[in-house]
């Protein structure tokens, strides 16, 4: 039995199709590729070491063991995150756990700048989710789902920080949408 969404007077576990009938949205293709050059990393790391060690004659049961251990480190490194979105739901998914917020319930927008620039979201329920904004560009159905339901909090007045940050992302994707259009058409 799911929890009870007081405020929208629905299950908050529900996973309703989009009114267009659309369902879900994920990142599921750039995952497999991605998914496929990380493990291509880990067995090539992995056969390079043992390789040298053999060739060297300085391969013993335990050194294996290390260079396995640490072809399964870059592995966990390199493992994609899986990004899904349906309903008024954005989940993420990785190598060891997942963690889901509820779009039109969302508190809290962050754009975490550094090596690698993270978007924070947060929403009422405690939950939380942190996702490249590389991933939203690359897939605008991701960031309608996610900018459909971020808008409507924003109306309801539940969006307390972030509006900034989602009109900036907003017109990021929009540009890179419209350049993509002009590449595939030939008008750029």
């Amino acid at each position: 039995m799911g929890r009870r969404d007081d405020a929208h007077r629905g299950r908050l576990d529900e996973r309703a199709e989009d009114p267009d009938g659309t369902g879900e949205a994920t990142n599921n293709l750039e995952r497999v590729q991605q998914l496929r050059y990380a493990v291509l990393c880990a067995g090539v790391l992995l056969a390079f070491l043992l390789l040298l060690d053999w060739g060297s004659g300085l391969i013993t049961p335990w050194r294996a063991l290390l260079w396995f251990v640490l072809a399964g480190l870059l592995y966990a490194v390199l493992y994609p995150q899986c990004l899904s979105a349906a309903g008024n739901w954005l989940t993420t998914r990785g190598l060891v756990r997942g963690h889901r917020v509820r779009t039109d319930l969302l508190v809290s927008i962050h754009c975490l700048d550094g090596v690698s620039q993270r978007l924070v979201l947060r929403d009422c329920l405690g939950g939380h989710v942190e996702i490249d904004p590389e991933v939203l560009v690359r897939h605008p159905q991701l960031w309608l789902r996610l900018e459909r339901g971020a808008r409507n909090a924003a109306d309801d007045g539940m969006l307390l920080c972030g509006a900034t940050a989602l009109d900036r992302l907003s017109e990021r994707v929009h540009r890179e949408t419209a350049r993509a259009v002009f590449r595939i058409s030939g008008l750029e």
